[in-house]
């Protein structure tokens, strides 16, 4: 059975840095993959050709059986792929709920009428449009907004009370929170995750890796990005590592942290015992 997600021989060139240097991964159906390496590994460059946000020197990728190789980033998200950043992005003055709204835009299949061509009609012609709205259009609307309500009830406390609040005024955890919402609206195939944990204490890791452990039992199919180690050796089903753009190892987790060639990639020489990698993937 192919997987979900399959890519093959990828690379991106930046004049002479090569950043993914022939990589080949596959991410199967309800699996939870997570790639690791060194800062400067390629990580975040990888993400970035999957989901249409820059294009490969060369490879492929086939996602759900399609090549979508260079694709957009718009219309790989109407396929499925949703990610969030190494640094969270939302919309600063939309609110909360407004905020997970954007990430359903995908999935909306009316099509509103549009009213045009008589300058300054303002409220008027926003009060027209919302009275021309057919039923299918309303009935749609309503759905995804109960949906993102449901959505934002995964993250308990932390957002629920504050689905009207502006995203400016919310703490930097529950910013990157409301992006994973944002992300989860789209309902999408496959969920990439760059650094989900970033800046967040340890408390809010470990409510961070309950949140993802309950997608996949849920039957989420995941690609992460993460530096918390001992996160990717709860969470994964496989690791993927890369060094300077190359993958370096795959498999088990508990392999590949005993894996020679990973430990010389993050403590930068040969000679370490299996005991002392297993304590450096564990901070």
């Amino acid at each position: 059975m192919p997987s979900l997600l399959e890519i093959t021989g990828l690379s991106r060139r930046f004049g002479g840095l090569t950043a993914v240097n022939n990589v080949d991964l596959a991410v199967d159906e309800g699996e939870l993959v997570s790639v690791i390496g060194p800062n400067g590994a390629g990580k975040t460059t990888l993400f970035n050709l999957v989901t249409g946000l820059d294009q490969p020197d060369a490879g492929r990728v086939v996602f759900d059986g399609r090549d979508v190789t260079g694709l957009p980033a718009e219309q790989l998200a109407r396929l499925g792929l949703a990610r969030t950043f190494q640094h969270g992005r939302v919309f600063a003055n939309l609110s909360v709920l407004d905020n997970v709204l954007v990430g359903a835009h995908t999935r909306l299949r009316s099509v509103k009428p549009r009213l045009g061509g008589v300058p300054g009609l303002g409220a008027v012609a926003e009060l027209g449009l919302a009275l021309l709205q057919p039923a299918a259009v309303r009935r749609e609307e309503l759905a995804l907004r109960e949906d993102a309500l449901a959505i934002i009830a995964l993250f308990g406390e932390r957002l629920a009370p504050r689905i009207d609040h502006p995203a400016y005024s919310l703490s930097y955890a529950n910013r990157r929170r409301v992006e994973i919402a944002r992300a989860l609206a789209l309902r999408p195939r496959l969920l990439l995750l760059d650094e989900p944990t970033a800046g967040m204490n340890e408390s809010e890791t470990a409510q961070m890796l309950e949140l993802i452990r309950k997608l996949k039992e849920g039957g989420q199919s995941i690609l992460l990005i993460e530096h918390k180690l001992d996160l990717v050796m709860q969470l994964s089903d496989r690791v993927v590592v890369l060094d300077d753009g190359r993958k370096i190892a795959q498999g088990l987790p508990d392999a590949v942290r005993r894996d020679p060639a990973v430990i010389e990639a993050y403590l930068g020489h040969r000679h370490v015992g299996a005991a002392v990698v297993a304590e450096a993937v564990a901070v």
